[in-house]
């Protein structure tokens, strides 16, 4: 279906519809619901120029958010990718989302926040949101993508590789909570990967909660647990693992083993440097541009994509 013939079937202007799909103010919201219930019920995409090849990402507004990190070696990936293959990038803060009524956007891609967030973006607007880094827990609306990291390899990675170095009483710190983010997700394939080596992590896999302020007690918690070994994904854990470690007069990795996820800014440059995980963010943003190119040429495109971590061995296992 081309433009003419959405805008004959909505019995209005080519123009008219022409300002809905580019969020222009003056449209009456009856008028503006139906001609997008008519898009997706025929299959409608509007096509746009370079001049109009806008992506907004979506941040969380709080810059102590708990995945503040990850957030950012994302952004950093798509300021590099998005130009390079014809995109503008505007950020918004999550909590300022009345400005993409008045914004001209070909595609968004929200990034530290949930797919629960955005309950309403199907009524609202005729392009997909890409929810980064998140992997789905249920079926949404059909404007609804998600491109991540493959949680339970990537948990798999750093268990084996502790086990490998002859570790076998390995303590885990989560980051986050299991009601949001991938923290859930992460427990269950801890757990079943220690189950493979005969372990059941019972009393040594933790949650850090919304914040940092946890991580010195529960690794004097697992320290008193005799561990050999800590796995913390998520978070800043690294560095604050470390710090946990001098206050309570440990050595790494002579003492103990550390793994932790990625920073880009210090992991290499701790004492000792760290073991990490790692996701593939220019995967990540070379994946969202191939989700909203397909999706301006009505392509066929996944629901879903999952990126492998890879895992960086430096000197914080033994």
């Amino acid at each position: 279906m081309n433009i003419q013939e959405l805008a004959a079937l909505a019995g209005v202007s080519v123009s008219t519809v022409s300002r809905i799909f580019s969020h222009r103010p003056g449209i009456r919201e009856e008028l503006r619901l139906r001609v997008l219930e008519l898009a997706r019920e025929h299959g409608y995409h509007p096509r746009f120029t370079a001049r109009e090849k806008n992506v907004v990402v979506i941040t969380p507004y709080d810059s102590v958010f708990p995945v503040q990190s990850c957030v950012d070696m994302i952004l950093m990936s798509l300021a590099q990718e998005l130009p390079r293959r014809g995109f503008r990038m505007e950020i918004l803060p999550v909590n300022n989302l009345e400005r993409l009524d008045n914004i001209q956007f070909c595609g968004a891609a929200a990034i530290g926040c949930e797919a629960e967030d955005f309950p309403e973006w199907a009524t609202r607007f005729a392009v997909p949101l890409v929810i980064m880094d998140r992997a789905p827990r249920k079926t949404y609306c059909e404007q609804l993508y998600f491109i991540h990291s493959d949680e339970a390899q990537g948990m798999k990675l750093a268990i084996d590789h502790l086990f490998a170095r002859r570790c076998r009483r390995i303590g885990c710190i989560i980051h986050g909570t299991p009601e949001r983010g991938n923290a859930l997700i992460r427990r269950r394939a801890i757990t079943e990967t220690l189950r493979q080596y005969g372990q059941d992590g019972e009393g040594l896999i933790f949650y850090s909660g919304d914040g940092n302020e946890k991580y010195v007690e529960l690794i004097g918690k697992l320290l008193k647990k005799g561990v050999d070994a800590i796995f913390c994904p998520g978070g800043n854990a690294g560095i604050l693992a470390l710090y946990a470690f001098n206050l309570f007069e440990k050595s790494v990795p002579d003492d103990v083993s550390l793994i932790s996820s990625e920073q880009t800014a210090f992991s290499m440059y701790t004492v000792p440097p760290l073991t990490t995980i790692s996701p593939d963010y220019p995967g990540l943003a070379r994946e969202l541009c191939a989700v909203l190119t397909a999706w301006m040429d009505n392509d066929p495109l996944p629901r879903e994509v999952s990126l492998p971590y890879r895992l960086i061995a430096r000197e914080s296992c033994r």
